[in-house]
């Protein structure tokens, strides 16, 4: 899969990474992680302490996947209303998935601050706004459920974003808690702390061949090396797909600006997470080093040398719809990338496990939450084989009912 096309900004910020050998044995293990990216990064952080004998295989170097271009905006909300996913599958499933979602914030900033490699993780407030005055009777419901769930959030009036932005708007939903983070840098981190655990992690190991029996996997790197397996994770992002084909997965492609730095934010206020309801929406974020990352303007094409001929235009096309938040801010692009970007059809990520592949979890965090929803789902995988099961597993399998409780 030709997952994107660029020149990418999160490389830039670690000179000096990391770096692993390739297998160079053959190999007996009880969980084998396919995938050296923030997903598998999750998984080995979470398997770091289980007294497992765990292996991560890497086709390229770590991170050099999707992470690169991975906004890494942490928030709980997601593409989809929580009022709106109410519909499909209940109140009562929505408020868990909420309360993970919750968790896996405080998760992920507990595990960027072990170890030496900084995460760039900072807290954040979110400032999600109506596009459409239609909008606003919809914000107004999301408001109702999150204030009922207890989660700390404002509906702000047009009166009271005018009071803190420079731009108007009829309402929007203010949130607080999110945060943002380095992606690039937090999963070496997370690979780093494991590995430090014993977890043996190999890059250029690509596997090219899979036997999958009732009570292990084999699997064959393309250097013709074989590993031995217990349990086996699916980890590589969208080219899981490429795997085990997900009929609830879908793609579209998307564009990202990180601009040079920006001296000046003081008519940002508190920096806040911006996005809105239009679909497709455009969002915006800031970086340690003051840079500024819009994106955003997706368009529903498979095809990615028609996505890659779009990317000059989107990219100045998102620069000017930063510019009508922040007229005053001036912005110039160093960094700009296009990448496929997976969802799913009811707006929930994916813990995909196949009669076919036994003993086998795919962990499909697909949607704009991709590293929260990886969270989650890796916390989950990795109680599936520590401890025999989860309470939460059957919130997230492909054949989750689409009906309310």
């Amino acid at each position: 899969m030709n997952l994107q096309t660029g020149i990418y900004y999160w490389p830039t910020t670690l000179k000096n990474p990391p770096t692993y050998s390739n297998l160079q044995e053959d190999l007996d293990c009880d969980v084998l992680i396919i995938g050296g990216g923030s997903s598998g990064a999750q998984c080995a952080y979470y398997l770091a302490d289980s007294g497992l004998n765990v292996v991560v295989v890497e086709k390229n170097t770590i991170g050099s996947g999707s992470t690169t271009t991975n906004t890494a905006i942490i928030q709980y909300s997601g593409e989809r209303l929580f009022s709106d996913l109410v519909n499909s599958f209940g109140r009562p499933y929505v408020s868990r998935h909420l309360q993970l979602c919750k968790q896996a914030i405080n998760d992920i900033e507990v595990a960027s601050s072990l170890g030496d490699i900084d995460c760039e993780f900072t807290r954040r407030d979110s400032f999600y706004f109506a596009s459409y005055k239609e909008d606003v009777q919809k914000l107004q419901k999301e408001y109702d459920l999150l204030v009922e769930e207890k989660f700390p959030v404002d509906f702000l009036t047009a009166d009271q974003i005018e009071d803190r932005y420079p731009f108007k708007k009829d309402a929007a939903l203010y949130s607080y808690g999110d945060g943002e983070i380095n992606p690039i840098t937090f999963t070496h981190n997370l690979f780093d702390y494991a590995a430090k655990k014993g977890v043996k992690i190999f890059e250029h190991t690509e596997v090219n061949g899979k036997k999958f029996e009732p009570t292990e996997a084999t699997i064959r790197t393309k250097n013709n090396h074989y590993i031995t397996a217990r349990h086996v994770i699916v980890a590589c992002g969208y080219e899981g797909i490429d795997i085990k084909k997900e009929k609830k997965a879908s793609f579209v492609s998307t564009y990202i600006v990180t601009t040079k730095p920006v001296e000046d934010f003081s008519s940002w206020y508190n920096k806040t997470l911006i996005w809105e309801t239009a679909r497709p929406y455009t969002f915006v974020r800031t970086t340690k080093d003051n840079r500024i990352i819009i994106g955003g303007l997706d368009e529903n094409t498979p095809f990615a040398e028609v996505r890659d001929r779009k990317l000059i235009s989107k990219r100045d096309k998102l620069l000017l719809e930063f510019n009508k938040l922040f007229p005053d801010i001036k912005v110039e692009p160093e960094y700009y990338a296009t990448a496929f970007y997976g969802g799913t059809n009811d707006g929930l990520p994916i813990i995909g496990r196949y009669d076919e592949y036994p003993n086998c979890h795919f962990l499909f965090g697909f949607g704009d939450n991709g590293t929260v929803y990886s969270m989650i789902l890796s916390k989950i995988i990795s109680d599936v084989i520590v401890k025999g099961s989860s309470p939460d597993l059957e919130l997230y399998l492909q054949n989750r009912p689409i009906k309310p409780n």
